[in-house]
């Protein structure tokens, strides 16, 4: 099944392994007690689970690279009978989505407030999946520094409560309309770039804005951040800790539903037809008469506002925010998601957003191995599903002349 040169290289991949992951797995440092412990056994459960994994990688990519490229190729996800009853028959769709609003509004009733926390930041990257969605899945714009939208929406918030005393309600479509003015004031600097180029400065615009909330000190209080803001009003009633987490996790299911519904009828309109069209071919799409400045800015303002009113939930929910809540890495995180998911797909991005919030908390058992899990996973999803676990349909129109 194997030849000898294969075996040979499966070899030499488990020793590379073990020598990667020497320091990590096998050394383990007391610094109370000073002491080293050597766990020698770790080191044959990577050689051994890397050189099968290492071998059923091969087998996965011979047979994607002959017989199964159909199984496995960018067209899969229609030819799978179950997925595609599913997401086209309105019956079984109709249900599936009942199913999931019943569980998720008895969620909060069953399990533990630490729990609905935990859905609540879920819930959170799941709509700001979406926003980039928008930006990287519709219109095919790499954004790196999605995250600065999310600062800006959530320093609205603290700020205006800091200094005027404004509400979570007030504050809600404040915080959004000024990140998707961030939005704007991005795209016009970029609209000529693409690929690499428009990602560097997205990535540098992130960190801008988060270097000025953290050295700007009269403006944003520093790195000591803005505590003591206030969490979300119901007419008047003072709520306590686990009705305000139970509040706000109500309203985050509505704010999904709401998003939900908005990003199907872009996706569906002419305005999501000129992005998808500008993200296959730029220089096509504008020689259609389509506006390529508009429809960018459109993009990005759009992305924008969502990731403004999550970061406006974000500060309610902790009340304390500080600019370490907003580094690459959680721009790093969103995109992951869209891509995991599948760009372009609504249903891919929430299923990737679960996972990618999710695995990691449920895995704090094995928290020396979950990252290693995790980058394992990221790897074989770029290899043998690079459009995400559901890709996106594309849909096709056809003309029926009357007889």
């Amino acid at each position: 099944m194997f030849s000898r040169k294969e075996l040979q290289r499966c070899l030499l991949i488990s020793l590379w392994f073990v020598f990667l992951t020497f320091p990590i797995m096998v050394i383990k440092v007391d610094p109370f007690e000073r002491l080293v412990y050597w766990r020698w056994e770790n080191m044959l459960y990577v050689a051994v689970g890397s050189f099968f994994l290492s071998l059923i990688f091969r087998m996965l990519l011979r047979k994607n690279e002959g017989g199964g490229a159909e199984a496995l190729g960018a067209d899969s996800l229609e030819k799978t009978p179950i997925v595609t009853q599913i997401l086209e028959t309105p019956k079984y769709r109709n249900t599936l989505i009942l199913s999931v609003l019943a569980v998720a509004l008895v969620f909060p009733h069953i399990f533990s407030t630490y729990q609905t926390n935990i859905m609540i930041t879920a819930l959170m990257y799941v709509v700001l999946g979406l926003g980039l969605n928008i930006v990287v899945g519709l219109a095919g714009l790499l954004d790196l520094g999605f995250v600065a939208f999310y600062a800006v929406g959530a320093y609205s918030y603290a700020l205006l409560h800091l200094h005027f005393d404004i509400g979570f309600w007030i504050a809600l479509p404040i915080g959004g309309f000024l990140a998707a003015m961030f939005g704007i004031v991005l795209g016009f600097p970029v609209l000529r770039l693409r690929g690499d180029y428009l990602a560097i400065v997205t990535l540098g615009f992130g960190e801008i804005i988060r270097l000025v909330l953290e050295n700007w000190g009269e403006f944003s209080q520093g790195p000591s951040g803005i505590s003591s803001i206030a969490r979300p009003g119901f007419f008047g009633i003072e709520l306590s800790l686990n009705s305000a987490i139970i509040y706000i996790y109500y309203l985050m299911i509505i704010a999904i539903i709401i998003t939900i519904f908005v990003v199907n009828r872009l996706q569906d309109s002419r305005l999501g037809r000129a992005w998808i069209a500008l993200r296959e071919d730029e220089i096509a799409c504008q020689a259609m008469g389509i506006d390529k400045r508009k429809t960018k800015l459109v993009a990005f303002s759009l992305g924008a506002f969502w990731a403004g009113i999550v970061g406006v939930v974000f500060a309610a929910k902790t009340t304390f925010i500080n600019p370490a809540s907003f580094t690459f890495l959680e721009s790093a995180i969103i995109l992951s998601i869209v891509v995991l998911g599948g760009m372009g797909s609504i249903v891919g991005v929430i299923v990737g957003a679960f996972i990618l919030l999710l695995m990691p908390e449920y895995l704090r058992a094995l928290s020396e191995y979950r990252m290693l899990a995790f980058g394992a996973v990221l790897v074989m999803m770029m290899v043998f599903r690079p459009q995400g676990m559901i890709a996106a349909i594309r849909k096709t129109y056809t003309f029926k002349k009357d007889d």
